[in-house]
């Protein structure tokens, strides 16, 4: 990977921040584990997703470079920060990065659903550079 492909990769993510994902991969959550099995090794669309993958100064639960996507999976500590969440968002939107959100109930509960969201959102991006 040449490094201007690398550097676009992480969009100026510093040594710090890939520290704290490189930590943050160590300890995933639940919900988390159960959406990586789904996701890892090109299992949906044949998309290769990335786990608390740092963007910026942010570190994204799931990254897909081609699709430009970040999924979020929220605990409950999430419905004490929306004002941060959608500036967050906000600031990834800014830098061409789509985001979509799913809670730990949804990923663990209705997983089905979940993974359905995931490919719509995935061919529709697909259908809109083509």
């Amino acid at each position: 990977m040449s490094q201007e492909n690398f550097d676009n990769l992480f969009y100026g993510a510093n040594a710090d921040i890939r520290r704290k994902a490189k930590n943050l991969r160590q300890n995933i959550t639940h919900a988390e584990k159960l959406l990586w099995v789904r996701l890892r090794n090109r299992k949906l669309c044949g998309l290769k997703f990335r786990r608390q993958h740092p963007i910026y100064f942010f570190i994204a639960d799931f990254y897909c470079h081609e699709k430009k996507l970040v999924i979020e999976v929220d605990g409950e500590i999430h419905k004490f920060r929306r004002t941060y969440d959608e500036a967050r968002t906000a600031e990834l939107e800014r830098l061409g990065i789509k985001v979509i959100r799913f809670t730990n109930d949804q990923v663990v509960n209705n997983m089905k659903e979940v993974l359905k969201h995931i490919q719509a959102v995935c061919e529709t991006i697909n259908a809109s550079t083509i």
